[in-house]
């Protein structure tokens, strides 16, 4: 009875996030917990819903039961996607990694039962990707933190600065001050802008000292996106998608397909990819291996 009520008010939470109605999807799903305590899905439904409210502690609080109720072994690649969000909102790049990593290799080697989207591949490897360049970025501004730097003091005063922001609007859309839209636009506008000051005061810095302070950017066109790490000998799909070739013919001999879109491929279908050779050298010649550890 108090399994089939929880359900009911999961279904009824499930309405109210797609009508928009954050804060009402939350609280039935709060209530479909009290009702019934053991359905991973409905802490993973109430995890996306709190993702929307920029609740980052609740979030991972409830990915974490999900997980705990299932196994950490099970597939549960929702789970484990939105633990890693909550965890990056939290600033902890390196646990948002690795839970991303979890959910992407879930989403690639899935359980026969598992639902998987054709989109999830893709979305889940832009996601680790993120928490890739999130990681890297920490460990850049630790180096230079390190140094007593004063980029990495007036950085960290930027990021303070957006975080206070982005609570302020986390605040005023509890409150009901601000609709999920207006709040959403907000929350875009902040990071944008906080991002756009980063840039420009690496690029003064750069231009000032380029000796200490020349850019360490890891492009996207050279991450081989099964590894996520930069390639030397890329090779390419029929579909235009490429790997680094020892990275995709391992690949090949546990699956017989693309990755990121699960259509055939073999072996023979792959084919050199010279232009993206020709930048991936340009990459690793512009002095990458000098602080490519820090990537990994």
């Amino acid at each position: 009875m108090a399994s089939y009520q929880a359900d009911q008010l999961k279904e009824q939470g499930n309405a109210a996030f797609r009508n928009g109605e954050y804060l009402e999807a939350e609280a039935l799903y709060t209530q479909a917990v009290q009702k019934y305590s053991r359905n991973p899905l409905i802490y993973t439904n109430r995890a996306n819903v709190r993702l929307k409210l920029q609740q980052w502690d609740g979030v991972v609080n409830d990915c974490s039961k999900s997980i705990e109720i299932t196994g950490a072994n099970a597939q549960n690649h929702k789970a484990w996607y939105f633990l890693a969000q909550g965890q990056l909102g939290l600033h902890h790049p390196n646990e948002a990694l690795t839970s991303a990593l979890t959910a992407y290799d879930q989403v690639l080697h899935p359980q026969p039962s598992a639902k998987i989207s054709p989109k999830d591949l893709e979305t889940f490897s832009a996601f680790v990707l993120k928490c890739k360049k999130a990681k890297f970025s920490a460990r850049d501004l630790e180096r230079l933190r390190r140094q007593g730097d004063l980029r990495a003091e007036l950085e960290t005063m930027l990021e303070t600065q957006r975080q206070r922001d982005l609570d302020e609007v986390t605040t005023q859309l509890r409150r009901s001050q601000l609709g999920n839209i207006e709040a959403s636009e907000r929350s875009q506008e902040i990071s944008t802008t906080l991002d756009d000051k980063i840039a420009s005061l690496r690029t003064v810095f750069a231009a000032a000292d380029s000796a200490n302070h020349k850019a360490r950017e890891v492009p996207d066109y050279v991450i081989d996106m099964i590894t996520f790490e930069p390639m030397h000998d890329p090779v390419m799909t029929k579909n235009g998608h490429s790997y680094e070739r020892a990275t995709i013919y391992e690949h090949l001999k546990r699956s017989p397909t693309d990755p990121l879109t699960r259509d055939p491929l073999t072996i023979r279908d792959l084919r050199p990819n010279f232009g993206l050779r020709a930048a991936c050298e340009a990459f690793w010649d512009s002095g990458a291996s000098e602080w490519i550890a820090d990537w990994s």
